[in-house]
């Protein structure tokens, strides 16, 4: 029905509507939902697309560069969220503003563009670079895949741990935001 590239930017487009409305906004409440859901996705995704993981040469070292480009980009994204206790219940709440949305629509966009582009753009220079470096098809798709499960693992713990530590600290003010909140909006 679909091609391949197609299901993969269908699910591009349905990750990206996702995570901004789950994350965009303020006082989203961060529940056990919100922290489940990605792994929920993940869990019903990945296997569509994953291949056998490469475990030696330079496949590998593009699966693992596509895992730490995704904790990078986790990490960028919980530096534009600000966790804070709503004011409206006291318990651990988001807010994310324009950079985070923009932040990963780029991320997401650069990714579908590099899977299109692949097919259609460059896919002979893709090719020759592939055998020169002994690389499969496989590996750079196993290495985008596990940049986005990197990325929204990373998010998703970052803001469990950030969460659970409001909620450890009962002591703070319920109207204080947290500490760790540059650039939220």
């Amino acid at each position: 029905m679909f091609t391949e590239l197609a299901q993969a930017e269908i699910v591009n487009g349905a990750v990206l509507a996702a995570t901004l409305h789950a994350d965009l906004g303020s006082d989203r409440k961060i529940g056990a939902f919100r922290l489940l859901r990605p792994l929920m996705l993940a869990g019903g995704i990945v296997p569509l697309f994953i291949a056998p993981v490469v475990t030696h040469g330079a496949g590998l070292a593009v699966e693992l560069a596509g895992a730490a480009a995704g904790i990078l980009g986790g990490l960028a994204a919980l530096t534009l969220t600000e966790v804070y206790r709503s004011r409206r219940t006291g318990k651990a709440a988001s807010s994310a503003g324009w950079a985070y949305g923009l932040l990963w629509t780029l991320v997401i966009g650069a990714r579908a563009a590099f899977s299109y582009g692949s097919v259609h753009w460059f896919p002979a220079q893709l090719d020759a670079w592939c055998t020169a470096h002994q690389v499969t098809g496989a590996a750079i798709t196993n290495g985008l895949i596990f940049m986005a499960i990197a990325m929204v693992l990373t998010r998703t713990s970052g803001l469990g741990a950030r969460a659970a530590a409001l909620t450890a600290d009962s002591g703070q003010d319920a109207t204080v935001p947290s500490p760790i909140s540059p650039l939220a909006h």
